[in-house]
């Protein structure tokens, strides 16, 4: 039997919000056209984007990556800070596309909720704006999913894709790497997106609070710092030093101890030198407040370095001459060696 409802439902008394939606697209447009490159055809809105492979290239190759945030997100919730995780949706596929000598050209994202808060969807999707800006690729489409009784209120989840393009003559693939040659570390601005659930775990035994002090500066500032885009002093010592850049590792979920090896072939390893940089406050405070050992640590954070290159050793002071006047951190962590039996292919001294 069925029981008729006289009243006249619409979609907002089931949950979704039509205007708010409307809404949001007006909000960030402005965002978006901060990004835009002259190879954008169509602008924020369509049911399509159009992108136009840039005519610098002769014989493009397609690159594409597509990641989340991870469990940030949920700090993110708890805390109300919503400004970064934008960026580091961006970063965690810029960064990726980029070890392989990719331009980025443009990004899409994806973001879901329970019901629509405007003023938290445009603060998150200007920092994925914002984030396009510092990788200089086009913000050229997306989709915004309202869906009742899928996420509790407040809460949301995100996912983006990048598309970039290099050179088929060019692309770096880890294949020229011998031993001697030296290993760059660019730092880190601190855990990026990768580790969060340990992090969590650690702020909760220890009762830690976003806004206590932690070394001259609010705890969530720290922790909810975005992820580092590397993109364009990356591809300024590419364009400069070419077939120099041996290879790349982005360090995210896997730390040094399981990214490094992607680049590497079965018969060297890296050799990295733990004192040639500085950890990081707030990962001496992680490993303290975990009593995490030092291979934990290694495999599952970055350890304060964001990004790795694999440089010849008659180049590496040039590479890091151009790196620090692009403003980068850089710092020699280690060498390639001949990869010994029963040895890993990568490893901390």
């Amino acid at each position: 039997m069925s029981n008729l409802n006289s009243t006249s439902l619409n979609y907002r008394d089931a949950g979704v919000d039509i205007d708010a939606g409307e809404a949001l697209i007006n909000k960030i447009k402005p965002f978006a056209a901060k990004t835009i490159r002259s190879e954008v055809l169509t602008g924020i809105g369509g049911f399509g984007a159009l992108f136009e492979v840039p005519k610098k290239f002769a014989d493009p190759v397609l690159v594409s990556g597509t990641d989340g945030v991870g469990t940030k997100l949920r700090l993110a919730f708890e805390w109300n800070s919503h400004g970064t995780v934008g960026i580091d949706l961006v970063a965690m596929s810029v960064n990726d596309i980029l070890v392989q000598g990719a331009e980025p050209l443009f990004f899409l994202d994806y973001f879901a909720c329970g019901k629509l808060s405007v003023d938290i969807a445009s603060a998150v999707i200007a920092g994925i704006a914002k984030g396009c800006e510092l990788s200089g690729c086009a913000l050229i489409g997306g989709e915004t999913a309202e869906m009742p009784g899928m996420y509790p209120d407040g809460e949301y989840d995100l996912a983006g894709f990048a598309v970039g393009a290099v050179e088929k003559s060019s692309i770096i693939n880890g294949s020229s790497i011998d031993v001697g040659d030296i290993v760059l570390g660019l730092t880190s601005s601190g855990a990026h997106s990768n580790g969060y659930s340990l992090i969590r775990k650690i702020i909760d035994i220890t009762g830690s609070k976003p806004y206590q002090d932690f070394y001259g500066r609010p705890l969530v500032d720290v922790v909810m710092a975005p992820t580092k885009i590397y993109v364009k002093s990356i591809l300024s010592v590419i364009n400069k030093f070419g077939k120099g850049i041996k290879g790349l590792a982005h360090i995210t979920g896997g730390g040094l101890l399981d990214n490094i090896p992607r680049i590497l072939n079965q018969n060297i390893s890296a050799k990295l030198y733990k004192d040639s940089w500085r950890m990081p406050d707030l990962f001496n405070w992680l490993q303290k407040s975990g009593n995490i050992s030092d291979t934990e640590m290694y495999r599952v954070f970055n350890c304060g370095i964001g990004m790795v290159l694999i440089v010849p050793k008659h180049q590496a002071d040039l590479i890091m001459g151009e790196l620090s006047s692009n403003g980068e951190d850089v710092i020699k962590i280690g060498e390639i060696v001949n990869r010994e039996r029963n040895m890993p292919s990568t490893y901390v001294v």
